[in-house]
């Protein structure tokens, strides 16, 4: 089995242009003598909102990991792909995030939750975990409702993976993703879910749930962050019982989603880290586009232009853009400077008001999470927008090393 390090992060490189700048981030952490391993990852949506396919993320990771000389595990990932997209993936990804979002809840066959708590009777009732004070509150009706709430899904998961392991045998991380929904999923739900994915065949290195809280694109988290840590703490527990109880992988470990900063959340996740030795995967996905936006607003010019314009149309097809990702975004639209406004802008202005300092007093979450969502502007640019990152790549490139490894991976894994 192609296994997983303790410490992965995820980034997503839309533009294919990134992957040296994001690298060198990961680099200097491992010269701090703390290694993670990168994961490149672009969805089947992005892919198709911007006309690429799987094979480019893998082409742009492999040749900045020649050009840089990484010598640690990395890997280029599927980012929810479903059954009817998996094929698409299956050459150029080694880690496949599997979504069964949408057959959350969809009804299963009453025999079939029967046959599941005939093979779990510790599911029927209390479940004593190490690490949690309390027993986990089950009974036969509880687990059975649960399993009535996610047996499908984790029999889509199986299907899914089985085609995977039908072309990649061994040779792939999988990672199942129950994060897009309305609810979150209870540390007892957790524990049911990982059973019957254990019974569905699924060898998962890592689970996705849905927290509590908003992870809204591009901007902090927002809720109660101690319910969060201990969440997060009986998680893992949740996650190192069911290893050991289901046969599950060893390095079976949380995964934390969204494009979202969890600036607030990475001392929680990193004092669960220590205390527990437990591993977590976290992916940002879009923050690096957000990144190349700052760095050509602040080179000036033609990159400063064309900022400027991104925005201004943006702004003019709000609904359009943020419709897919309605979900997981909180836009004030009253907070949102005219465009008019925009174009009156410096580049370090606009740039400020798109960089995630929280502090900084111009910077403002409405616009980044409009532009985090608006990244196929961009792409319908072709190559004026490719060329002038080419042009300012090392201004960009600058921003992007800068935000991952100072914003994200070492308050994550450093402090």
């Amino acid at each position: 089995m192609r296994i997983l390090p303790r410490l992965s992060f995820g980034v997503g490189d839309r533009f294919a242009h990134q992957a040296e700048a994001q690298l060198a981030a990961f680099e200097a952490l491992a010269a701090e003598g703390v290694v993670v391993a990168p994961v490149w990852n672009k969805s089947n949506r992005e892919h198709t909102f911007l006309g690429t396919e799987p094979e480019s993320v893998r082409a742009a990771a492999a040749a900045a990991v020649a050009a840089r000389g990484w010598r640690h595990p990395w890997f280029v990932d599927a980012d929810h792909i479903r059954l009817d997209t998996v094929d698409r993936f299956l050459a150029a990804s080694d880690f496949f995030t599997i979504d069964v979002a949408d057959s959350i809840g969809r009804r299963a066959d009453a025999a079939g939750i029967d046959r599941f708590l005939a093979r779990h009777p510790e599911l029927c009732g209390p479940v004593v975990v190490p690490g949690i004070a309390a027993a986990l509150d089950l009974d036969r009706e509880r687990s059975a409702a649960i399993a009535g709430t996610f047996l499908e899904a984790c029999l889509e998961a199986g299907a899914i993976h089985r085609r995977i392991h039908a072309e990649k045998g061994d040779d792939a991380v999988i990672e199942v993703s129950m994060d897009e929904t309305a609810t979150p999923q209870t540390p007892p739900e957790l524990l049911v879910i990982l059973a019957l994915l254990s019974d569905a065949g699924v060898p998962l290195q890592t689970i996705a749930p849905k927290f509590t809280g908003r992870f809204n694109k591009g901007v902090d988290y927002v809720g109660d962050v101690a319910a969060f840590e201990r969440e997060f703490s009986a998680d893992v527990a949740v996650l190192a019982h069911a290893s050991s109880r289901y046969g599950l992988p060893t390095n079976l470990k949380l995964s934390v989603h969204s494009g979202s900063d969890k600036f607030t959340l990475y001392p929680v996740i990193r004092r669960v880290l220590a205390a527990t030795g437990a591993g977590v995967h976290l992916k940002t996905a879009g923050t690096t586009w957000l990144e190349e936006i700052i760095g050509l607003a602040e080179a000036g010019g033609d990159g400063l232009l064309l900022a400027r314009e991104i925005y201004g149309y943006a702004l003019d097809h709000v609904d359009e853009l943020c419709a897919p990702y309605a979900a997981v975004i909180d836009i004030d639209r009253r907070a949102l400077p005219r465009a008019a406004q925009v174009a009156g802008w410096s580049g370090p202005r606009l740039a400020a008001a798109v960089r995630h300092v929280p502090g900084c007093p111009d910077f403002n979450p409405h616009v980044r999470q409009l532009l985090h969502v608006s990244f196929k502007v961009a792409g319908a640019q072709g190559r004026r927008y490719t060329d002038l990152l080419v042009a300012n790549r090392a201004i960009v490139a600058r921003e992007v090393t800068t935000n991952i490894l100072e914003r994200h991976l070492r308050p994550l894994f450093v402090g």
